[in-house]
């Protein structure tokens, strides 16, 4: 059996927190969402933050994987801060780190517990050596026969004269 991409299941599991955090259970946390202390803003913000982090899936080791939708735009992103994202060592310190101050409010203990998964889970994909790598589109390969296409016949395959074609007498019998 083959080795378990260990990424690939911190990938969902932070983006599942990313979404919980940032959408949560609406008012329930508390603070004046007109500030921009209240403890709804910070945990918007972290959530938004996880989101744009996670949403670029990695590209497997073997095997296809799956784009999502639109996520070369966020790829680009992700891809510009070099290893800083790259590495799953300091996802995982980012997600754990994210995951202290949200769990003191009851609102967000779901995230929490999610994001304190995909840290644990990513520690364990950067100690096994797993990094995240862009997928890449594959360029259409071209057919090499005689360096140019073959174009379909443009008319029908040619006929015996309509004499021949009437059937014959059956020999036999």
């Amino acid at each position: 059996m083959g080795q378990i991409e260990w990424a690939m299941w911190a990938n969902e599991q932070a983006l599942a927190a990313g979404l919980s955090e940032y959408g949560g259970l609406g008012g329930l946390s508390g603070g004046d969402p007109g500030t921009s202390e209240s403890p709804r803003g910070r945990r918007d913000a972290a959530g938004v933050l996880v989101c744009l982090l996670e949403y670029p899936r990695s590209k497997r080791k073997k095997g296809s994987t799956m784009e999502r939708c639109g996520q070369k735009y966020l790829t680009a992103v992700v891809k510009l801060f070099g290893p800083l994202t790259r590495n799953y060592y300091i996802r995982a310190i980012l997600h754990a780190a994210l995951a202290v101050p949200a769990g003191f409010l009851l609102s967000t203990i779901l995230g929490t517990v999610c994001l304190g998964i995909a840290s644990g889970i990513y520690l364990l994909a950067a100690v096994r050596g797993e990094e995240w790598s862009p997928i890449e589109q594959k360029p259409r390969e071209r057919s090499q026969e005689g360096g140019t296409m073959k174009q379909p016949p443009s008319n029908p395959p040619p006929r015996p004269p309509p004499d021949a074609r009437k059937k014959q007498p059956e020999v036999g019998g």
